[in-house]
């Protein structure tokens, strides 16, 4: 794991909210937090003038379309640094002693496959900056982000909640082991309540892995609980959430490969959709 926090803003709405998670990971963890922002090809456009313009067309047209992109890129800079000042002034506001900012062009996985060697994990918004116009639409970049990344990625939702409860949606698979790890050995989590879900079956395997991640936290000094209950993941996860106030829900992501996940979905898909508290996913 690494030694700093990657926050992702983008100026939507829920980018208060992004740094806002981040300050609370920040300071409970003792890390330093770096803002990143992308700037994507739809924000440093590059027109090819050479076949854009018809035939005998002035050569004055040609060099306003390029003083045009030429305003417009730095428009795209200007706004790109007015959105990392803001997002370092509530960072600061939170808490946080060290941040940094870095303003980047390029893909937003390219980008991160670079800059995530050095990051413990990632925080991003639930949704961009469409979110106002599809409520129900995760953000483009998010599922990329998370298929991508070697980190766990904490996905925030649009308003910040202190948190002191965790659900950990427990499946005894390794991405679920490894939530209990982290959960287990950083003190972030330390004075929260955790209660560990299995959906299934009660089997006795089922209740062995559940059992020894309870007890593993227990060792760490956390106070957690542990059941199962039976149904299907999305119904049961989102009725406990809702029904229990949960914080947090914890989980593994994209379980199912992408194709497959285009015909039947996926319980990760849903569950960011449908649970409007943070999401921390693991691989």
């Amino acid at each position: 794991m690494g030694n700093k926090l990657v926050a992702l803003v983008d100026g939507s709405v829920y980018s208060k909210s992004v740094c806002e998670n981040a300050a609370w990971l920040a300071t409970r963890s003792g890390q330093p937090v770096e803002v990143l922002h992308v700037l994507g090809r739809r924000d440093v456009p590059v027109t090819d003038l050479s076949g854009s313009i018809a035939l005998g067309a002035r050569s004055a047209l040609l060099a306003d379309l390029a003083d045009l992109d030429e305003r417009r890129a730095k428009l795209s800079q200007q706004k790109g640094r007015a959105i990392l000042e803001d997002a370092q002034s509530i960072l600061t506001d939170g808490g946080v002693e060290a941040v940094s900012t870095r303003l980047m062009n390029g893909d937003i996985v390219e980008t991160l496959s670079d800059l995530e060697k050095d990051a413990e994990l990632l925080v991003i918004g639930k949704r961009g900056e469409g979110a106002d116009f599809a409520k129900l639409h995760l953000g483009s970049n998010l599922e990329r982000v998370v298929r991508s990344s070697k980190r766990p990625v904490f996905v925030a939702a649009r308003s910040f909640v202190d948190i002191k409860t965790v659900l950990v949606a427990f499946d005894g698979g390794p991405s679920a082991m490894k939530a209990v790890d982290y959960i287990a050995t950083s003190p972030i989590f330390a004075g929260v309540s955790i209660r560990l879900l299995t959906v299934g079956n009660e089997s006795g395997d089922a209740w062995a892995k559940l059992e020894a991640a309870k007890a593993r936290l227990a060792t760490a000094g956390l106070d957690v609980t542990a059941d199962i209950q039976a149904g299907q993941a999305e119904t049961v996860i989102t009725r406990v959430v809702e029904q229990d106030g949960v914080d947090l829900l914890i989980m593994g992501a994209y379980g199912h490969s992408r194709i497959r996940s285009l015909f039947i979905g996926s319980t990760t898909s849903e569950m960011m959709r449908s649970c409007k508290i943070p999401v921390l996913l693991f691989r």
